[in-house]
């Protein structure tokens, strides 16, 4: 590496163990803690003993990190970090709003079921109450962190506006409340819903001219996967929003790749490239899915974008961190090519050379553009990420402060498990079909993956405030944030973590003293 101080976010690896069930990890945990696999973090699951020897107990970070392994050295930060701010949210707005949500929905799965003819020898039936909340829904209102919150999504009449008083336009309790309890519809209701929103995206992807804007407002609540990859393409800026001039942009823009492989690519192993290199080359079978970034064809793929992408922007070089964004963009460009569902079992060497080249030269451009955004989450000593980390904890304090002082408490800092969050752009933290998801918002929202990344990260923290509170030991908070238990995460998890992400943008995005930079 050219620069130390650069890239003490790289993992070190350590030869000490932690007795126990499972081998405690300070970095990354891919893919995702499964509760199931790994019950021994949960505390519902009893604590077996190992040794009768009573073990030290770890009481700050220094000792933690000594007693760990594949930890990742974040550095040293001798900042003071910002004060904290006592404002908290008003919890009668929150659950004034999600109660609104509950009964909205709860009226319309009513209206739904008395549209139904009734069966042979059945009285059609009155108009009812909305019926109780179920205990589900109940705990959903309960939790500010998993409350829903509006999001520009679609609705016959247009997003209705936003107010102060009104967190939850009524778009966003249409669109939220059809997701968050797919249980009680139908699966031919679903086809049909699904049907219309692709239909939608269809329509305006045919036109001579896409409305970016009406396909960012589309894509908030998540884009149909056969539109998806031309709709990333779009949003990302790689294809103009005129249809005519497309093909001439692939071509132009895939013959630039292929020059730059063909220059650059045989230096990598020069003096002055090949630690670059020797760090993508280790870097890439760490990725997930395992599956595909095992395969030679892609590993091919992976190591040339990086290299390249590195080579071209000196200012930061290969970053790792950087690795883990390349495939959000190949597997959504693939799967258009492959017929397996799952990217987990996709067999790439039956892909056309042609057509692989293609995703590899769509892929390159369309993370170049991604990082375009954040690259100063890349250049020396990461100040992007450094100032992202003291907004999450600023914005927190104000969010929740229980939490907070908690976390305070127990001298665990929040560079010490929000760095990776930043970094990897929490694709670490959940799978990769909510990667994807979350990336559908992100490249529909004004910079999403730098601002409300920041919003996202807070409501993911505030998500687990329960777990959080309940922990007493600066080992195991810190443990816990680094492996939190989302291996089984979907569409309604995410759904409900953009709304509250939503949410905590209108509350605090404008508001006065809402961060220092």
């Amino acid at each position: 590496m050219s620069s130390d101080g650069a890239r003490k976010q790289f993992w070190k690896r350590s030869n000490s163990k932690v007795p126990g069930s499972i081998q405690h990890v300070y970095g990354a945990q891919h893919p995702p803690f499964d509760p199931l696999l790994h019950g021994t973090l949960l505390k519902a699951t009893p604590k077996v003993p190992t040794t009768p020897v009573k073990a030290k107990r770890v009481s700050t970070f220094q000792e933690f990190e000594s007693n760990t392994s594949d930890a990742w050295d974040a550095g040293e930060d001798d900042d003071e970090l910002l004060a904290m701010a006592a404002e908290r949210l008003n919890s009668e707005v929150v659950m004034e709003t999600a109660h609104r949500v509950l009964r909205d929905h709860s009226q319309r799965q009513e209206q739904h079921k008395l549209q139904e003819p009734p069966g042979p020898g059945q009285k059609p039936k009155p108009a009812a109450e909305p019926p109780p909340v179920a205990s589900g829904d109940l705990r959903l209102v309960k939790s500010v962190s998993e409350s829903h919150a509006p999001c520009p999504a679609e609705s016959a009449s247009g997003p209705a506006p936003l107010h102060r008083s009104q967190s939850l336009p009524h778009a966003a309790t249409v669109a939220l409340g059809s997701t968050s309890d797919p249980g009680t519809l139908s699966s031919s209701a679903l086809s049909e819903r699904e049907a219309s929103r692709l239909d939608k995206f269809k329509q305006l992807l045919a036109g001579p001219n896409t409305d970016l804007e009406e396909l960012r407002r589309l894509s908030w609540s998540g884009i149909p996967k056969p539109v998806r990859p031309i709709t990333w393409k779009l949003l990302s800026g790689y294809l103009p929003a005129n249809a005519e001039r497309r093909a001439a942009t692939l071509q132009r823009k895939r013959e630039e790749y292929f020059a730059f492989v063909e220059h650059y690519y045989d230096s990598r192993n020069d003096e002055g490239h090949q630690d670059t290199y020797r760090q993508i080359h280790i870097d890439i079978p760490r990725m997930s899915p395992e599956a595909l970034t095992l395969q030679p064809a892609v590993t091919e793929i992976f190591e040339r974008i990086l290299f390249i992408w590195a080579i071209r922007h000196p200012a930061s070089g290969y970053v790792q961190g950087i690795n883990d964004l390349v495939t959000p963009f190949f597997v959504v460009f693939i799967c258009e090519h492959t017929e397996e569902e799952d990217v987990d079992i996709a067999d790439v060497s039956r892909v056309p050379a042609d057509v692989l080249r293609n995703v590899e030269a769509d892929t390159y451009w369309c993370m170049s553009r991604l990082l375009d955004g954040i690259q100063d989450n890349y250049t020396f000593a990461q100040p992007g990420i450094q100032m992202k980390v003291r907004m999450l904890e600023e914005l927190v304090g104000r969010i929740d402060e229980q939490v907070h002082r908690h976390l305070e408490q127990h001298e665990v800092r929040y560079l010490q498990f929000a760095f990776r969050w930043m970094n990897n752009l929490l694709m670490r933290e959940v799978p990769l079909r909510c990667t994807i998801r979350l990336w559908d918002t992100y490249q529909s929202e004004p910079e999403g993956f730098s601002h409300f990344h920041l919003y996202v990260c807070a409501a993911f923290l505030v998500r687990w405030r329960k777990e959080i509170l309940e922990e007493r030991d600066f080992q195991e908070l810190l443990l816990f944030l680094q492996n939190v238990p989302t291996a089984r995460w979907g569409d309604e998890e995410v759904s409900l973590l953009l709304a509250e992400a939503y949410r905590l943008k209108f509350a605090f995005a404008d508001a006065p003293n809402h961060y220092k930079k």
